[in-house]
C-alpha cells in the first residue's frame, strides 16, 4: 500500500505532547503513524495508526520502520518525541541509571534517524524533528542527567542538519520548557540518595512539580511541531511557549553573572 498524502512517524504518542502531535499532524493533512512500547494500553486516535516500538531497542526501531514503508510507502516527517526524565543531583545517579536515560533520549533518537533516513534520501526529502528543551541549553541542577541528554540532542541534531541538506532532508529541534505533562510521574528518582543533597532536591521536586502544573498545554508543542514539520524554510531551532521564548532571550543575551543569579533564583538554589 502507497498514499499520496506526507506520512509521518511521531515515536512516544501514547501521551502528553506525543499524543497532540499525532492529533495536529492528522489536522494538518498527514497520514500519521504514533509509537507506544505497549498499544494495547493505547486510547485509539481518529486518523493515527499505532505501532509497537522500543526506541532503545535496534530491532523494535529497524522493525517499526518497515512496517511503515510497508503500508504508507514512505516516511516524510519523524518526530523523535519518545523520552524519560531523571531528577536527583549528578553524584545522586549511578552510571548504570545515565546510560539508561541516555539510551532513550539520545541513542534513541539516533536509532530512529538511522532508519528513516535512506528512505528520505531515496525520496529526496524529509524532515527529522528531535524534541529537546530548555535544558537543552540551559544549566539543569538536580537533572544534570536529563540536561546532558538535551544537550547532546542539540549537538546531534545540529551536526546531521548540516550532512543531509544536500539530500533535500532538514533536521530541526523543538525545545518546550515547563509542559503539562506526567514528565515528574514518568521521571526516574536517583538511586543513591545523597543526605546533604535531599533538602535541596526537595525544594527543586515542589518547584518542578509547581512549574509542570502551570505549564504549557501540550497542544502548543504540537503546533511548533507542525510549524517545524510543514515550515518552508525550516530553521534549526523553535522554542515552544513564552517561557521557552524567554529563556532562549536570557542565554543569548544575559551577561554571565545576570545569568548565572537567574538560573539559581529560577531553581530556588541556596549559596
Amino acid at each position: 500500500m502507497t498514499t499520496t498524502r506526507p506520512v509521518a512517524l511521531a515515536t512516544g504518542a501514547s501521551s502528553g505532547i506525543g499524543r497532540e502531535a499525532a492529533l495536529a499532524l492528522v489536522k494538518a493533512g498527514f497520514d500519521v503513524v504514533g509509537t507506544s512500547r505497549d498499544t494495547s494500553r493505547v486510547k485509539p486516535l481518529d486518523g493515527v495508526t499505532f505501532l509497537d516500538l522500543d526506541v532503545a531497542s535496534d530491532a523494535s526501531a529497524a522493525a517499526a520502520v518497515e512496517q511503515v514503508i510497508e503500508r504508507f510507502g514512505r516516511i516524510d516527517v519523524l518526530v523523535n518525541n519518545a523520552g524519560i526524565g531523571s531528577i536527583g543531583a549528578a553524584e545522586e545517579t549511578s552510571i548504570a541509571q545515565a546510560q539508561a536515560v541516555f539510551d532513550i533520549n539520545v541513542f534513541g533518537v539516533m536509532r530512529m534517524v538511522k532508519e528513516v533516513l535512506p528512505h528520505m534520501r531515496a525520496h529526496g526529502r524529509g524532515r527529522i524533528i528531535n524534541l529537546s528543551s530548555v535544558l537543552g541549553f540551559l544549566p539543569a541542577p538536580y537533572m544534570a542527567a536529563y540536561g546532558a541528554s538535551k544537550h547532546a540532542i542539540e549537538g546531534y541534531s545540529q551536526s546531521l542538519d548540516h550532512e543531509v541538506r544536500q539530500y533535500g532532508v532538514r533536521a530541526s529541534l523543538v525545545e518546550p520548557a515547563y509542559t503539562r505533562t506526567g514528565f515528574e510521574a514518568n521521571s526516574t528518582e536517583a538511586d543513591s540518595p545523597l543526605q546533604p543533597y535531599t533538602p535541596q532536591r526537595q525544594t527543586f521536586g515542589r518547584m518542578m512539580a509547581a512549574a509542570i502544573e502551570d505549564g504549557d498545554d501540550p497542544a502548543i508543542v504540537a503546533k511548533v511541531i507542525v510549524d517545524a514539520a510543514t515550515d518552508p524554510r525550516p530553521k534549526l531551532r523553535y522554542t515552544a511557549g513564552t517561557v521557552a521564548g524567554r529563556a532562549s532571550m536570557l542565554r543569548r543575551f544575559a551577561p554571565a553573572q545576570v545569568f548565572d543569579r537567574q538560573i539559581r533564583k529560577l531553581n530556588q538554589l541556596t549559596d
